[in-house]
């Protein structure tokens, strides 16, 4: 059974979504989810699902190799970004080349970068008049949403649509495809 190790810094859905899916199979495993903030709702999910969750912070990230042992540990086939905002320190990266992804808000190269998450990649969408969103999954390099693209879907944006409306037909893509590409590079 391959192993997912999920960073998040939110509410967690996508986190509990792919915990979600593959429960239903045997391809995979959540094996952990990591958080960098004491806060963070995905923490009372880890809880009620059963997930083992883990608190951390900037110095342990990215001050000193331990966060890349304690990753190693993990043994992850797979480390799933999901609504997670910090960038991920080189050390990291390097350990786990090609083995990190991301989901992002917007159909990248438009609207990524330091700074664009969540209602504010929506916001940008809708001042913009795009005609269409949706979300992309990359792997994870050096730079914010710069990585190869693995998987793209789109959706239409109406000009009625409220900042509200795009980020649920946002969220209802990235439930859709993000556990489903996962399953795809784990095979």
């Amino acid at each position: 059974m391959k192993r997912v190790v999920i960073l998040a810094s939110g509410s967690g859905s996508n986190a509990e979504n792919i915990f979600s899916y593959f429960k239903r199979g045997s391809t995979a495993e959540v094996v952990a989810i990591l958080t960098n903030k004491k806060t963070a709702k995905v923490l009372e999910r880890c809880e009620r699902l059963g997930i083992p969750a883990y608190y951390f912070n900037r110095e342990a990230f990215s001050g000193s190799d331990n966060f890349v042992e304690v990753i190693k540990g993990l043994k992850p086939d797979l480390i799933v970004l999901a609504g997670f905002l910090w960038k991920i320190p080189i050390p990291l990266i390097n350990a786990f080349s090609n083995k990190i992804i991301n989901i992002h808000p917007a159909l990248l190269p438009k609207y990524g970068g330091k700074g664009m998450y969540g209602n504010k990649v929506h916001q940008a969408v809708k001042e913009n008049s795009d005609p269409e969103t949706g979300i992309s999954i990359h792997y994870v390099n050096e730079n914010y949403d710069e990585g190869a693209i693995i998987f793209q879907a789109k959706t239409r944006v109406e000009s009625s649509d409220s900042v509200d409306d795009i980020a649920k037909k946002v969220h209802q893509l990235e439930y859709e495809h993000f556990p489903k590409v996962i399953e795809k590079l784990l095979t």
